[in-house]
């Protein structure tokens, strides 16, 4: 990517081809010109087609694990801020507004649906380009 986003959507998926198609339409909707990367962690159903059908960067992770993944994504996705959710559609994609406001300001955010977590940049012990 040669330009940085906005927002990336990060959504690690394993076998979530009944949800994931939902999941990527709902944070388009709720997130306009949002990046949305689902990475397929050896999905054995149609994850990887759905997240496709819907618009999604879909790429596939062999690593099997979610750490796998966020380390690969936070590699490759160039953002000012990062959302990372679950492909099961456990986190209504309509909250996501809400968590972007105040991290406009900041110059590097990641965030979390699940308990309204926002973590500044200058917290993290690592720059998401660092092995963990």
């Amino acid at each position: 990517m040669n330009t940085m986003d906005k927002i990336a959507v990060i959504i690690p998926c394993y076998n979530e081809g009944l949800t994931i198609y939902k999941v990527v339409q709902d944070f388009q909707n709720a997130l306009p010109g949002a990046a949305i990367y689902v990475y397929d962690n050896n999905s054995s159903d149609n994850t990887f087609e759905e997240a496709k059908r819907g618009g999604a960067v879909v790429r596939k992770e062999q690593l099997q694990g979610k750490g796998n993944v966020l380390r690969r994504a936070l590699r490759e996705a160039d953002a000012h801020c990062y959302l990372i959710v679950d492909g099961d559609d456990t986190y209504p994609a309509k909250n996501a507004s809400e968590l972007y406001g105040p991290m406009a300001m900041m110059p590097l955010f990641f965030a979390s649906l699940m308990a309204g977590l926002m973590i500044s940049s200058s917290s993290l012990p690592i720059s998401p380009s660092s092995p963990a």
